[in-house]
């Protein structure tokens, strides 16, 4: 892994999980309307399993784990 993927990896994960970051039903709600076909199952989050969501979330929706990621970024 080169040190621009390292350091992709670490901000997303740096301090704090998904849910800490900004309103997350305000998250969910943009997320289901950028990408119609997922669920509130889909999106149902569990602390300490945040690689294992978003690969699911990347395999459900055909991109990448850093696309789903990087939405994130510009989302929250």
């Amino acid at each position: 892994m080169d040190s621009t993927s390292e350091r992709r990896r670490f901000d997303f994960d740096d301090g704090t999980e998904l849910r800490a970051r900004g309103d997350w039903h305000q998250v969910k709600g943009k997320f289901k309307q950028a990408y119609g076909d997922l669920t509130d199952d889909d999106l149902e989050y569990a602390e300490g399993k945040q690689e294992e969501w978003l690969g699911k979330l990347s395999r459900k929706l055909g991109n990448t784990v850093d696309d789903v990621k990087d939405w994130f970024r510009r989302n929250t």
